[in-house]
């Protein structure tokens, strides 16, 4: 007697089942994906801000080190043949004769550095100075870092002379419609500061539509406020996720 043979039982998806399941799972990717990518950026603002701790940290150890002055933003040395450009993130010398270039470590870092914080994770542009290998950052000059060439330097100001070290920017995110100018400016001109072009010392709002500031107590800390209020001539340069930290002076100056 033969035995009934045993039915295969499975059944197959129906295309019906198959379009859910894929819908299903685009709708899922859909939802994840901008999570993850806000988690992404939270990571490169963790890493930004953590660059400009220690340009801060810098910063009071040069002061301690060089009778309580903060460093120069720039100092040009026109030599024949060789030409330096003094920073205070990276200095370059050229040599008009040979052709050769050199960049290094620069004054706030007094000849050492770990030349891969200069570089913010979430900016990925030119630089706008000589051959600097990293960019991103600026430093405040209108208040803070001195500047000038030959014998016509402004000083840089000393650490004692901020009345609020907590609301002082120092370092931040800098960025412009052409790049990352790393020479912060206040909105408005100052006594020793007259540079024009205000829109080009812009702050850049790049993570998550915020700022990364680091402050003249050594804290560093973000920031959504943005300001665009300058020379009326000048507003409508001021590039589009770029802007100052306050409506006025107040933020960078050492009241």
């Amino acid at each position: 007697m033969e035995l009934p043979m045993k039915q295969n039982t499975r059944k197959a998806f129906t295309l019906i089942e198959l379009l859910v399941v894929i819908t299903i799972i685009g709708m899922m990717t859909a939802v994840l994906l901008p999570a993850l990518t806000r988690a992404k950026q939270q990571g490169k603002t963790i890493v930004c801000r953590s660059n400009l701790r220690q340009f801060a940290i810098a910063a009071m150890v040069y002061t301690e080190d060089n009778d309580g002055f903060f460093p120069l933003a720039y100092l040009y040395s026109a030599g024949n043949p060789v030409v330096v450009s003094y920073a205070w993130d990276f200095t370059s010398s050229k040599d008009w004769d040979t052709g050769e270039q050199t960049v290094e470590a620069g004054m706030l870092w007094q000849g050492d550095t770990t030349e891969k914080i200069h570089q913010c994770p979430s900016y990925k542009g030119q630089h706008n100075w000589i051959d600097d290998p990293y960019t991103g950052y600026n430093y405040n000059t209108s208040y803070i870092g001195g500047y000038g060439s030959g014998k016509n330097i402004v000083k840089s100001s000393r650490r004692t002379d901020i009345a609020q070290p907590s609301d002082c920017a120092v370092f931040g995110d800098g960025g412009f419609a052409s790049g990352a100018n790393k020479f912060m400016r206040s909105p408005f001109p100052c006594q020793r500061d007259e540079f024009y072009a205000r829109y080009a010392g812009t702050q850049a709002y790049r993570h998550l539509a915020k700022t990364n500031v680091a402050y003249a107590d050594g804290s560093v800390r973000s920031t959504k406020s943005i300001f665009k209020q300058t020379d009326p001539a000048l507003m409508e340069m001021i590039a589009e996720g770029t802007g100052f930290l306050s409506d006025d002076n107040h933020a960078y100056d050492l009241k």
